[in-house]
């Protein structure tokens, strides 16, 4: 499994891994995504629910058939020392400049639920921003993740983040792929 970054957020693990699907895959996607039903309806957090979100919910039987899912898997398991995870929610996000997103945990801290995300776009230049930042529990940036073609980052779902929009000179979506996982039910 090739690891490209291993990092920590208050002992929380993220991990970046590159070059686990061909390009050609990753174009695939992103144009099955360009002609998707987004639809504006996710929430980050109570709070913020006048700030809507553009997502496209994928479901099992179809997310199982994406060229992402086995190395989603793969890495998964090599994420968590050769233990399965149960993906139980895959969709995609849409993100573009003048969106508001707000930072978010997608488990609570004695949940051991993860996230595995997937950049999905076939070029990306740094100048267009949309890193995805992680958080300490003072709210202070601690990592970044450029969304680099193809990346897979997977992390502790406890740890707070956010994917960030892209800049004004980004005329392509910034789309990320989520699978949610949880350790089997016993």
């Amino acid at each position: 499994m090739p690891l490209t970054r291993a990092m920590q957020v208050e002992g929380r693990p993220i991990r970046v891994y590159d070059d686990l699907v061909a390009p050609p895959h990753i174009k695939q996607l992103t144009d099955a995504f360009l002609g998707a039903n987004f639809v504006c309806g996710e929430v980050t957090r109570p709070e913020t629910g006048q700030f809507r979100h553009w997502a496209l919910n994928i479901p099992l039987e179809t997310a199982s058939q994406l060229a992402v899912y086995q190395p989603t898997v793969d890495a998964v398991r090599d994420f968590k020392d050769g233990e399965s995870y149960r993906i139980y929610r895959c969709y995609c996000n849409h993100a573009a400049y003048g969106d508001m997103l707000f930072t978010h945990t997608d488990a609570q801290p004695n949940q051991k639920g993860l996230t595995a995300l997937w950049y999905i776009a076939p070029e990306w230049n740094v100048e267009w921003g949309g890193e995805t930042l992680f958080y300490d529990s003072n709210m202070d940036a601690e990592a970044a993740v450029t969304p680099k073609p193809g990346r897979l980052v997977i992390f502790d779902g406890a740890i707070t983040h956010v994917g960030r929009p892209p800049n004004r000179i980004c005329y392509a979506p910034r789309y990320t792929l989520a699978f949610k996982l949880e350790p089997p039910q016993s």
